[in-house]
Formats: structure tokens, sequence, C-alpha cells
């Protein structure tokens, strides 16, 4: 694998995750507790024997780059690195990136080297444990330009997906945004025949979704940016190349999901509580790399805890009731809060309590409920965070956010003793 150099997606301005993002790029959000989602993509690249990997950036990237930096160091000896390429002003070019494949090609200086042959193409906003060392066995084997990983879906799922049509061996032979007709969807049905040369059946999954996993020839992929002025991967690049290469399909059939929204990223984060996860943190074969901060083990004060994972150095007073939580780095959680089907992110450093300012905490016999509390929250006591008639959305006010049904809590908000939602 030391031909081949990764290149992960920042994305753009997030808004689907706002507030989430309001002060963070969107690979920054923290996930499961202690990660964050480019430690998903990051790991993946290390554990499949990929180490030199650039991570293309643009928006509230101050603390990805810090995260990065902090976590992504290889010895002086090793020939791998993490870099940051943020958009930047040149003799050439003064505008930001304008989609994903324009953010590649602004910086095809770093990409177009002799010593690259392959080049993967990576989001930073996603949720799945891939060898890449497979897909570019793949993408070998069948001679390929480009070789896409692709995930076999439901017809209900594939009307929010892109969906490709292959042959019997494997290679695209066209590909459809989001088929939402009958006749659109028998169209881009599989062969469960070839499903069944894997070892898979269809199960009812007959249709190939495009995972925005690429596998380039580096060679192709500069040929392809420098004679085009095609702006995004999904929507240009790939089915461009689709009529005018050689493109194939890797299969992939685990656990993937996408984090664009608040609904997918809270309940991708929930699933993780379940006593059988569908995406497993403890694989020591492949584990998920993140920032070492040494912190103390978290303390827990005849508390009952169900279903749910606590982060390091957290307090949980005496009589406090978890269920199906995530619980982040430093959460201070006061006596007797009840906390219900919510992610609590935690907070970025201790704070000694003063009698001016608010404790960085949970404070006591407060309520959340099907919440997102975003890190260095203050919740002052019998503090009420229930959505308890159910609205869908609701605009930001100077204390939350209801997104998909969520109430989101943004990073650094203050909630006054006895508020209620």
């Amino acid at each position: 694998m030391n031909n081949v150099l990764a290149v992960v997606l920042g994305g753009g301005r997030g808004t689907r995750l706002y507030p989430l993002t309001k002060y963070r790029s969107k690979p920054a959000v923290p996930i499961a507790g202690k990660y964050r989602l480019i430690d998903i993509p990051l790991s993946n690249c290390i554990n499949s024997g990929i180490s030199r990997i650039y991570v293309l950036t643009q928006f509230n990237s101050v603390s990805l780059h810090r995260h990065i930096r902090a976590t992504y160091n290889f010895d002086v000896f090793h020939r791998g690195f993490v870099e940051i390429l943020a958009a930047q002003q040149t003799l050439t070019r003064t505008d930001w990136y304008q989609g994903t494949a324009d953010a590649v090609r602004q910086n095809l200086s770093y990409i177009d080297r002799d010593d690259i042959d392959y080049v993967l193409i990576l989001s930073g906003d996603q949720l799945y444990r891939m060898d890449f060392r497979k897909l570019l066995e793949t993408h070998q084997r069948s001679e390929a330009d480009v070789t896409i990983a692709a995930l076999p879906v439901t017809a209900e799922a594939a009307s929010s997906l892109g969906i490709m049509r292959i042959d019997e061996t494997g290679r695209v032979l066209g590909f459809l945004e989001k088929p939402k007709t009958e006749e659109e969807l028998s169209f881009m049905r599989t062969d469960p025949e070839w499903f069944a040369q894997f070892g898979l059946k269809a199960h009812g999954r007959p249709f190939l979704a495009n995972m925005g996993i690429y596998l380039f020839n580096r060679k192709t992929l500069v040929d392809v940016l420098e004679k085009t002025d095609y702006r995004d991967f999904g929507k240009e690049v790939f089915p461009a190349s689709v009529r005018a290469r050689r493109v194939f399909v890797h299969l992939f059939d685990g656990y993937w999901e996408d984090i664009g929204t608040i609904g997918a990223f809270f309940e991708a984060n929930l699933a993780l509580t379940r006593p059988s996860p569908p995406f497993a943190l403890d694989q020591p074969n492949a584990p998920i790399y993140t920032r070492a901060r040494f912190l103390p083990p978290s303390r827990i004060e005849r508390a009952n805890i169900r279903d749910s994972l606590v982060a390091d150095g957290c307090v949980i007073g005496e009589g406090a009731v978890i269920e199906n939580s995530i619980i982040g780095l430093r959460s201070i959680i006061g006596p007797n809060c009840v906390i219900r089907n919510s992610i609590i992110m935690g907070n970025d450093f201790y704070e000694a309590p003063t009698a001016d300012r608010q404790a960085l905490m949970i404070d006591e016999n407060s309520y959340i409920e099907n919440a997102i509390v975003d890190k260095n929250c203050r919740i002052g006591k019998n503090v009420r965070i229930v959505n308890a008639e159910g609205v869908k959305d609701a605009p930001e006010t100077e204390y939350c956010m209801i997104r998909d049904g969520v109430t989101v809590i943004p990073k650094g908000t203050v909630l006054p003793d006895n508020w209620a939602l």
C-alpha cells in the first residue's frame, strides 16, 4: 500500500448538521463519547496500511487541525503523514473550493507524484470499517481506471442514494441518482447471481449504492480533473467516468452510515449503546484511533446506568439514572439527574466552581431526554430538556434548536436553574 495516497474530504459548511457545525467542521464533530468523525476514515487508512493521507478542509477547521496535529504523528523513520490541506489563495487561484472534485483539483501538485500509483478518495463524515487492501485487490484484478465501493441496499434506501447498474463482471454500465419510480428501480436492479459469487444472497437488497469511496489510478484522476471543470465527484466525475473509463465496483456488505443529518447522527450514536451494536468499537485488529488524553477513570457514585457508553474522566453523582445514552469526556453529572436516549458530549476542560459563575456540568435533579448536549454547556439545577410535544423542527433560540425531532443544546450554552423546554 506504499503507492496509495488517501485524500479525505472535509466537507462544506455542514448545514444539515447545524448547530453541531456552528463552531467546527463536520469531520471534527464528536462521536461515541471520545472520538471525532475524522477518526473513522483515518483509522481505516492506517489499519489498511495506508500512511500517506491528506485531509482537505475549508470551514471552521481550527478544532480539526488541532485534533489531527495532536493525534496522528508518525515516527521520524516512517514515511507516513497525515497533513491538512486548507483552502488557500495562490497566484493562480483566489477562490474557495467549489466542490469535492474542485478541492482535489486545487491540490493536484501534492498528488501528481511518480511514487503514487493510486489515489483513494474518502469522505470525512461516514461511519464504517473497511479494509482498503481488498478494495485495491478488486481494482488491480479488474484492471480498472476507477473502482467504487458499493453497498447492497433495499428499494426504499435506493430512493435516497446513487444507484449503479453493472454487468456480470462488475463493470459499471450506468448510474442513476435517487431512483424513485418502479421503472427506474427495475432498470437498476442487480442480478442475484452476481451477489452469489461472493457468497451473498440479495435478501431484498438488489441495488448497489454508491458509498462515496473511490479508488483512482493517479494518472486517470489527474487527467479527468485537468481536462474538465467538474466540481463534484458523485454528481459529475463518477458518472462521466462510467461513460469514458473502466469503472468497476467493489462489494462491501458491512455496516455503513452517512452521518449527514442531525437525525442520522443521533441514531448512529445511540445504536452504539446497544448490547450488540451494528458498529463495534472494540475490534483489536482494526481499532479506532483518537487523541490520547490521559484522563482519570470515570467515577460513578451509586448511579443506575443501563445500555450506555461512558467516556473517560467523568463524574456521575449519586442517584443519577442514565439509559441508552452516550456520556462524553469530562462530563460532570450531578445527583439525581435523569438522562435517557441522549448524547452528552462532555467538556474540553475541568473547571473549579465559583460563586459568580454557573458550574460546567449538568446540575442536580435535571432531566434530559432525546437530546444532544454539545460540549462545554452549563446546565443548571432542575432543568428539563424534553420535546414533550414531539416537535419535528424548531428554529434556533438563545438556548436550543430542534432538528429531526432531536433537541440540540449548542456548544457553550448556559441553561439557568429551572429552565424547561
